[in-house]
């Protein structure tokens, strides 16, 4: 069974800024998306330090086009997310402060660009090229997996997805100009 969740307050206006202002290059999703994938693979490496039998091994990052799907799939073995961590930071944008976020920008793209990784808004990009985003995934060391789901219009649901392996998936539904 799945559960709509509504976006947090500044959720739309900024999705409308990063999907159509912020950023001048839409192939900017693809590093941001590798970046969120790096990361979680070197949270799982720390967390293995101290909890050793968390299971991870060489850790991977993999791209996945399809063509006949419309879908493009960045995949990572790394620490996952659980379904309070997709409520947390893929239904808050900007999580650092949506608000702040919104008060910082200047109007000028380039100086705009040396901000965002303060505020979290990178996985947003994804709408810029897909009118559908899905993220699987399954935090190590816990019994269930999600799944998370949104078009970028306000709202998100999340269900479980018990076929979900340990990590994150991010399915891209291409815009068909894309």
């Amino acid at each position: 069974m799945s559960e709509k969740i509504a976006f947090k307050a500044e959720v739309a206006k900024v999705l409308n800024i990063v999907i159509h202002s912020l950023y001048s290059n839409k192939e900017i999703f693809l590093r941001e998306l590798i970046s969120n994938g790096s990361d979680a693979c070197d949270k799982l490496r720390y967390a293995q330090l101290m909890h050793p039998e968390l299971k991870g091994g060489a850790f991977r990052l993999t791209i996945t086009p399809d063509k006949k799907a419309g879908t493009l799939t960045i995949t990572d073995n790394g620490i996952g997310m659980n379904k309070q961590d997709l409520i947390d930071h893929l239904g808050t944008i900007a999580r650092s402060g949506s608000a702040e976020f919104l008060k910082s920008l200047s109007g000028d793209k380039q100086k705009d660009m040396d901000i965002i990784g303060q505020f979290g808004v990178g996985f947003y990009a994804s709408f810029m090229v897909a009118d559908n985003v899905v993220v699987r995934t399954h935090k190590a060391g816990e019994e269930n997996g999600w799944l998370w789901e949104s078009t970028g219009t306000g709202e998100f649901t999340i269900s479980e997805d018990k076929e979900a392996p340990c990590g994150t998936s991010v399915i891209l539904h291409l815009k068909k100009e894309e």
